[in-house]
C-alpha cells in the first residue's frame, strides 16, 4: 500500500507489529483507511444503493459498454 499521512502528508509505511495499518515515518500517525476497515455495509445500506442515481448511471454505462463489446 502507498499512503500519505493525513496529518503531515509524508509517505506512510505498513506497520510491522500486531497493530494493522500504516505508520507515518515523520509524525508517527497511525492509519487504517487503506485497509478498508470500518467500511462493511449492512443490508439496509446496500438496499439504499438502488435509489442512488449516480450509481445507477455508472452501472448502466458499464452494462452498455459490455454489450457493445459483445457486438
Amino acid at each position: 500500500m502507498r499512503c500519505s499521512c493525513m496529518n503531515c502528508g509524508a509517505y506512510m509505511v505498513q506497520s510491522e507489529d500486531s497493530h494493522l495499518g500504516c505508520v507515518c515515518t515523520e509524525c508517527g500517525n497511525r492509519c487504517t483507511v487503506c485497509l478498508g476497515t470500518n467500511s462493511v455495509m449492512n443490508k439496509e445500506m446496500i438496499a439504499s444503493l438502488k435509489n442512488d442515481p449516480i450509481l445507477a448511471s455508472q452501472l448502466l454505462e458499464r452494462f452498455l459498454e459490455f454489450e457493445s463489446q459483445d457486438d
